[in-house]
């Protein structure tokens, strides 16, 4: 077959099962098996392809139709403009922590950094922690509970030559690093989907490949960020820094949280809920303020 008539012949398949944007999967499917850009596909339309490669194509394009995401299919999102690793043990990265990432950084580099370590908490595929070691040339400590998500962010510090950066702890929250004030910055996301959005609203991408343990929140999508708050003021340095991503429309509740509890660890002054660039509440901010 003919490039053209297999770009039109994957799009029309993925539509006809709901893919919402099938051409941009498709041309990311189609260009994986002849190693071309999307560019370079729409210039060769009347190029025929090998059996072999056809071959490859249709099997990517059967697991697609499954609705099982590109970035599992193809092993590979990109994050900050670089390429990172992903498996089924690890959420895909999306903007919405680059969010949180540009957030973290221009905060930062405003008011200044107290002496301290980097912690990413939640870690996944360590794409926080790589791209603090990358941008800040400091020492990062990554956290997750899951030894196989650890697994894939190790083989991603090493990729991007900050393997001697970053530190990867295996851990539940923050109570395995409590206690000792020694974190400047705890940049973090957790588990934030309540129990009725796992059962109804997520994306088949989502409930059928993504691992559970790093989406569910509990019954309301807060119960980590509950735990979170109550260990932070064990583990954070004196004006020490907190970013972390929630779901939308939690902001009103995370504000509550964190600013509640004026314990005598300290309390959190500033607490903000800041949206992103679709108006969606998306990262806390907030430091800690010792008594």
């Amino acid at each position: 077959m003919r490039v053209g008539d297999l770009l039109r012949r994957g799009i029309t398949e993925l539509e006809g099962v709901g893919v919402s944007d099938a051409a941009t999967d498709i041309n990311l499917l189609l260009g994986h098996c002849l190693s071309m850009s999307r560019t370079q596909l729409h210039l060769a339309t009347a190029g025929q392809v090998t059996a072999a490669c056809e071959q490859q194509f249709l099997e990517l394009l059967a697991r697609r139709k499954q609705r099982e995401p590109v970035a599992y299919i193809l092993g590979e999102r990109e994050f900050w403009s670089l390429p990172f690793r992903v498996t089924r043990d690890v959420l895909i990265p999306r903007p919405e922590t680059e969010f949180l990432l540009e957030t973290a950084l221009k905060t930062i580099k405003v008011h200044g950094l107290p002496d301290g370590l980097l912690l990413d908490l939640c870690c996944g595929s360590g794409v926080i922690a790589i791209v603090l070691a990358l941008e800040l040339q400091k020492s990062v400590i990554a956290a997750d509970l899951s030894l196989q998500a650890l697994l894939v962010a190790q083989q991603n510090a090493s990729r991007h030559g900050v393997g001697d950066l970053v530190d990867f702890v295996q851990a539940d929250l923050l109570s395995p690093l409590c206690p000792g004030n020694r974190f400047s910055m705890v940049v973090a996301n957790p588990p934030y989907v309540s129990k009725k959005e796992m059962q109804a609203d997520l994306a088949p991408e989502v409930i059928r490949y993504e691992p559970h343990l790093a989406l569910n929140g509990g019954e309301d999508g807060l119960a980590a960020i509950r735990k979170i708050r109550q260990e932070l003021p064990l583990v954070l340095c004196q004006s020490g820094y907190v970013f972390m991503e929630i779901g939308a429309g939690q902001g009103e509740k995370v504000r509550e949280i964190f600013s509640g509890g004026d314990d005598r660890a300290g309390c959190f002054d500033p607490v903000e809920i800041l949206p992103d660039y679709a108006g969606r509440d998306r990262v806390l901010y907030a430091r800690l303020k010792r008594k």
